[in-house]
């Protein structure tokens, strides 16, 4: 048997590299975590982290612009955009330290802070130094696309690796993009006060359900957000600034562009296809238990093909673990897969979409509530939006739900989805009133009530009443 420096080497240190350098270690592996960058990865230090922030900054702008409402008036808000930034970076460092280097060492994990690249199947060079083990992890993550739009490469435009960066207010910031990171960005600049362009050649969040779409776009616009349905042509320096002509033959200048159309995986530098390791347009090729084509070279996070998310990429992470520590055969399971735009409001998908499960089968049955029957909701000021459940011979396959503070209200539709909870047991539980989670009770005992209150049970119910007199 091979001499090998290590149990395991793990390259990359965002949200799956971490979970699965943290869990082999814990169960004794000798495990090296290679990092070139920062600790953390992209959510930490460019993605879900900062644009929560920045998306918080922006919610108290909007409620201050609001006026009066619940019968209480705000003076219209004084936006500081450094402190916004202030406010941005303080949050990334208040949480750096879950994902820190020194953590990780606590735990008994080799932090390299290096390049890695594959010498062959089994051996690294990170550094000027030479490390094997049996087992390695791919988790390089993915960047930005930059789509190749004549003059983009000399004009100045932000990806959201860069926006963070800014410190001065945008005076008019265009976003390439209408998924969820240029919807959310559309709407927390627009309400910090930037003017803002959204440039959408297709539908706005078009992975999303169409219904539950319209009531973000619905907002965007009632705020100010201008929806261009177009694409971008080229791209030309305007003084500090960018002139963009479209392909609908318009020109728009604006002081600040982002682009924000899509994710691309980080595998150049590995050289894969030298040891054999196959892979795509969308990243590596894994099976369900994150193997790659080389059984002993698990792919996990946004560098595989395959939905990019942080909270999958921890998952992959926890799999690839199971596999490689223990030996059991865990596998990737996205029937329930969630994920959230965090606008306001908040758009969230878990499992299929009504769209997509029409597409599989013909026997779809959609039950829908509205939050302007949750009371809740009512009190709150606050009715937009709706619920979907999405069901199939008496199982949900799929929810949406459009509305505030909706991502929370995932959970136990998950659970309906992967067995682990039913729609009746739902449909009868004690749901603590006023909450807007009561609209996912009201939608499940929905699907019931005609079967609780069909004749016969009417019938029974009389018949004993009957005999009490």
């Amino acid at each position: 048997m091979p001499s090998h420096t290590h149990d395991l080497l793990v390259i990359g240190a965002g949200a799956a590299g971490l979970t699965a350098a943290g869990g082999c270690a814990m169960w004794g592996l000798r495990v090296a975590l290679i990092e070139g960058a920062v600790m953390g990865g992209e959510c930490l230090n460019n993605g879900c982290v900062p644009s929560k922030a920045l998306l918080a900054s922006a919610a108290r702008a909007a409620a201050a612009r609001r006026g009066e409402a619940l019968g209480v008036a705000l003076r219209l808000p004084e936006v500081d955009f450094r402190a916004v930034h202030r406010h941005v970076h303080e949050t990334i460092a208040a949480i750096a330290p879950e994902d820190s280097a020194e953590r990780f060492e606590t735990m008994g994990v080799e932090v390299l802070r290096s390049r890695a690249r594959f010498l062959d199947a089994r051996t690294l060079l990170v550094g000027n130094r030479r490390l094997s083990a049996p087992r390695l992890v791919i988790a390089t993550g993915s960047r930005p696309v930059v789509p190749d739009v004549p003059g983009l490469a000399d004009a100045p435009y932000l990806t959201n690796e860069t926006l963070w960066e800014l410190t001065e207010l945008p005076r008019h910031l265009a976003i390439l993009g209408a998924g969820p990171i240029g919807v959310e960005m559309a709407q927390a600049f627009r309400r910090l006060g930037s003017d803002v362009t959204l440039l959408a050649r297709g539908r706005v969040l078009g992975r999303d359900d169409p219904d539950a779409a319209a009531v973000v776009v619905e907002q965007l616009e009632a705020e100010g957000v201008a929806i261009r349905r177009a694409g971008l042509r080229e791209v030309a320096r305007a003084g500090d600034g960018v002139s963009l002509l479209l392909d609908d033959d318009a020109r728009l200048d604006a002081s600040h562009l982002l682009i924000a159309a899509g994710r691309t995986p980080n595998i150049g530098e590995l050289e894969l296809d030298a040891i054999g390791v196959a892979h795509g347009p969308d990243g590596i090729v894994v099976d369900e238990r994150r193997r790659t084509s080389l059984r002993h070279v698990f792919a996990v996070g946004d560098c595989r093909a395959g939905p990019r998310f942080t909270h999958a990429a921890g998952h992959d992470g926890s799999v690839a673990a199971l596999n490689i520590a223990l030996g059991y055969p865990a596998r990737v399971d996205w029937r329930a897969l969630p994920w959230v735009t965090y606008a306001d409001p908040e758009l969230a998908q878990v499992g299929l979409t009504e769209a997509a499960a029409r597409e599989r089968w013909s026997d779809v049955e959609v039950v829908r509530e509205e939050f302007a029957h949750n009371n809740r909701a009512i009190c709150e000021g606050d009715a937009r939006g709706f619920l979907k459940l999405v069901r199939r011979r008496g199982r949900t396959v799929g929810a949406t739900i459009v509305g505030a503070r909706a991502g929370e209200l995932l959970l136990p539709l998950a659970q309906q989805i992967t067995g682990k909870a039913s729609a009746f047991a739902l449909g009868s539980a004690v749901v603590a009133y006023p909450t807007r989670a009561e609209i996912a009770k009201t939608a499940a005992f929905s699907l019931y009530e005609r079967q609780v209150f069909e004749k016969w049970p009417r019938r029974w119910a009389r018949l004993l009443a009957r005999s009490r007199r």
